[in-house]
């Protein structure tokens, strides 16, 4: 577990390094990727070794008994947060970008309102758009640095035409943890408005200390008929690449109409994912993602104290996932100024907050799943990107 190994994945295919030039311009070879939410980490030996063995038999046909898989995840749930799932609940999926896209065409039709709470993951709006179905944004509160849900104001905004919400929990990209009784106050929100809750997990195990995420089947077992669950252990142990996510449904009803959708798409999972989640959802992995949150736990106390050192910058305290969601709002910048600092001066590329949505103009979000060494020198650049305000 060498968290501080620096891997050069340059010229590797790889999204958060390759891309950067073309898309923020800022060199590879000079700059630092902590824009995309993947990290720059080796996952545990087991995955390694499941996959090396995968590879040593050679044959990559079709993968069939996929007990040990579903097994692995219900011992993960139940052992990481006392949460008992069904083995016959789970569905796999293209990772969970895909699953938000099969719940679109399983339970809306286009023209529905689709409910997020902003600013949230991009990728949620993304997709809602391609579907033809419209986003309903609501706004969260920024209260104290942190934010919290306006149920009042959301209640207002709904015109019976909203058909789903998609909660992000943990929040990506304040770094929330929610309490049972905010999450409690989304499944009664639901009930109102008759609402299918769609609550994206993906961040579950990257909580830092003294936080504990809570599953939103323990915080409203009264939803269940009316709640999909999503979760992966692509964030968790780094395996985005292998595109396995998991879809839970208690709710026999939308088992079956979402087993349609699957079958009417000829949805299947990729065998590569399956071994690396199956190894990673064991004690090595429990042990591996203990020593990765307090690593990361170090990397955000030392980006926080480096930001918060900037006048008019605040990054927001962070309680779970590895993306700091800093405020420039303070600085009198506009968005130009501000991530052209950022881009051009500090050489970092780094996701711009308008696209999370209402609430994200004066943000822009940091990855920090990277080594030590790197958010050093990430804090350095920033501080002397933004010196004159010193």
């Amino acid at each position: 577990m060498n968290f501080d190994k620096i891997i050069d994945r340059r010229g590797t295919h790889s999204t958060k390094w390759d891309m950067m030039d073309k898309l923020y311009g800022v060199s590879p070879d000079s700059g630092i990727a902590m824009w995309v939410a993947d990290m720059d980490f080796h996952p545990p030996q087991a995955v390694q070794d499941a996959l090396q063995k995968a590879l040593d038999h050679g044959i990559y046909g079709y993968f069939g008994d996929d007990s040990a898989y579903r097994a692995a995840i219900c011992w993960w749930m139940e052992n990481r947060h006392d949460w008992q799932v069904d083995p016959a609940h789970i569905f796999s999926t293209h990772g969970l970008v895909n699953a938000v896209g099969l719940c679109l065409q399983t339970w809306t039709q286009p023209g529905d309102g689709v409910v997020l709470f902003t600013p949230v993951y991009h990728a949620f709006a993304r997709t809602i758009h391609a579907a033809g179905r419209r986003v309903v944004e609501c706004p969260l509160a920024l209260m104290d640095g942190r934010y919290e849900m306006d149920f009042a104001a959301a209640d207002a905004q709904m015109t019976g035409a909203e058909r789903m919400l998609i909660l992000c929990s943990p929040h990506n990209p304040g770094g929330r943890v929610w309490t049972a009784e905010e999450l409690r106050g989304v499944a009664d929100f639901c009930a109102r408005h008759d609402l299918l809750l769609v609550s994206d997990e993906i961040h579950h195990d990257l909580v830092m200390p003294g936080y504990r995420h809570t599953p939103m089947p323990l915080a409203a077992p009264e939803i269940q008929e009316r709640l999909v669950m999503l979760t992966a252990a692509s964030k968790t142990f780094n395996l985005a690449g292998t595109h396995c996510g998991n879809v839970i449904i208690p709710d026999e009803n939308l088992r079956r109409q979402f087993a349609t959708t699957l079958a009417a798409l000829g949805i299947s999972p990729n065998s590569f994912g399956l071994h690396a989640v199956t190894a990673a959802y064991s004690p090595q992995g429990a042990e591996w993602v203990d020593a990765l949150c307090a690593y990361l736990d170090t990397n955000r106390k030392l980006f926080d104290d480096g930001i918060n050192a900037i006048p008019g910058l605040r990054s927001m305290p962070l309680e779970a996932t590895y993306l700091a969601w800093v405020d420039f709002a303070d600085t009198g910048m506009d968005v130009a100024e501000f991530t052209a600092r950022v881009e051009r001066e500090a050489q970092i590329a780094a996701n711009h907050g308008p696209t999370f949505g209402t609430g994200g103009t004066s943000f822009l979000r940091f990855n920090l799943g990277a080594p030590r060494s790197v958010i050093e020198d990430a804090v350095v650049r920033l501080q002397r990107a933004f010196s004159d305000l010193q």
